[in-house]
């Protein structure tokens, strides 16, 4: 939920910044807790492919796209 919540915060921050119109009514109906990819149960079942040359580096949360 952390995760989707500071996404949704830079998302509407750009979309801001690049002057578009993001009204207060609209921003009420957003939610980050979208679950329904989430195993309430208790369960988890991670199926990750094999990626070649193992994982990438992780990125700084501010790293900008280019880093």
């Amino acid at each position: 939920m952390l995760f989707n919540t500071r996404y949704m915060h830079a998302a509407l921050t750009q979309l801001c910044a690049d002057g578009f119109d993001v009204r207060d009514e609209d921003v009420a109906r957003l939610s980050p807790f979208v679950r329904h990819h989430i195993n309430m149960l208790g369960r988890y079942s991670f199926q990750l492919p094999e990626l070649p040359g193992g994982m990438r580096p992780l990125r700084h949360p501010d790293a900008g796209e280019d880093d």
